[in-house]
């Protein structure tokens, strides 16, 4: 069978590249800031795809089989000759500076991890960030390219989607110790709740939760309790201290659920009919450093989608 390289084949071939280069998921893991088990998942997925072994498996480490070093082999080569190229191209012109807006949420926690990357890629373009909340109004003398959490619709602009956001519950592993069990939305009565009431706007300040927990066939448990706070940043930091149970973004969660500070106690994760959209006047990507930066965003959010999964306790 026709093995196509689709998108997620690109990915898959990727993270084997990056395996293949240290014979060690761990390695790679901590190189690409995914887990070794997302790693290991990503591997055997593209095993099964193409029906035979590239690693075989070891009480210390990995090791590549005949099919893996001959694919490790012409992926290195196909890097090498995608590096030659891009130094053959003329990127004097993608220099210059950028003005870029973004929700504060979303630039603290997601964006700027991300920006040695794009730091190393264009090192001669310079980003002017700005942090403004969803209410404020874009208006497109303000910058080059805006980052907002909304249905993507905005007049006189155009836009891109980046990524659609879930929601589901997460707390600290602290919070349970001592507690009843937190196994599912009933158990809550035992818990403390925390709300970030800036997450739909116009709405109760227990919007959030109601939202998630109807999401989930619960909608009949009453949720108005607990703390609340104007910024999701603090209802996180909050929910790492153990102060109670919080509702999470899961585009603005990685590596807290990552390194355990927060687990996710029950639940699935559930759409919240928001996404991330990236906005730029007609005619802005004509720009060079513009098209470069919108482009990187894009390819981020692609491999941010085929990197993390969601882990649930």
């Amino acid at each position: 069978m026709r093995k196509q390289l689709n998108g997620q084949m690109f990915v898959w071939l990727h993270v084997f590249s990056c395996a293949a280069r240290h014979l060690s998921f761990t390695r790679c893991a901590e190189e690409l800031h995914i887990t070794p088990g997302a790693v290991s998942q990503q591997m055997r997925q593209l095993e099964e795809r193409l029906g035979y072994r590239l690693f075989q498996r070891k009480a210390r480490g990995v090791e590549l089989s005949a099919e893996g070093q001959r694919l490790a082999q012409t992926v290195a080569e196909a890097y090498g000759s995608i590096e030659a190229e891009l130094l053959r191209l003329d990127v004097g012109e993608i220099r210059g500076t950028l003005r870029v807006r973004s929700i504060p949420s979303f630039l603290a926690k997601w964006l700027t991890p991300r920006l040695p990357r794009f730091q190393q890629r264009y090192p001669d373009i310079e980003l002017r960030l700005v942090a403004e909340d969803s209410n404020q109004a874009l208006h497109p003398d303000d910058f080059d390219l805006a980052i907002d959490l909304n249905d993507g619709s905005y007049p006189g602009m155009l836009s891109t989607p980046l990524l659609d956001e879930q929601i589901f519950p997460v707390c600290s592993p602290a919070l349970l110790r001592g507690r009843p069990p937190l196994h599912g939305p009933a158990d809550l009565v035992h818990y403390p709740l925390l709300h970030d009431i800036t997450a739909w706007r116009g709405s109760s300040e227990y919007a959030e939760w109601e939202f998630y927990l109807e999401g989930i066939g619960a909608g009949e448990l009453d949720v108005r309790r607990g703390h609340t706070f104007n910024r999701n940043h603090l209802t996180i930091e909050a929910a790492i201290a153990g102060v109670g149970v919080a509702i999470a973004r899961r585009t603005l969660l990685n590596d807290e659920l990552e390194r355990g500070t927060l687990i996710v106690p029950f639940g699935v994760p559930i759409a919240n009919h928001k996404r991330y959209v990236l906005h730029y006047p007609p005619g802005g990507l004509t720009q060079p450093g513009a098209r470069a930066v919108h482009d990187w965003l894009v390819e981020e959010a692609l491999g941010f989608r085929a990197l993390h999964p969601l882990a649930i306790h």
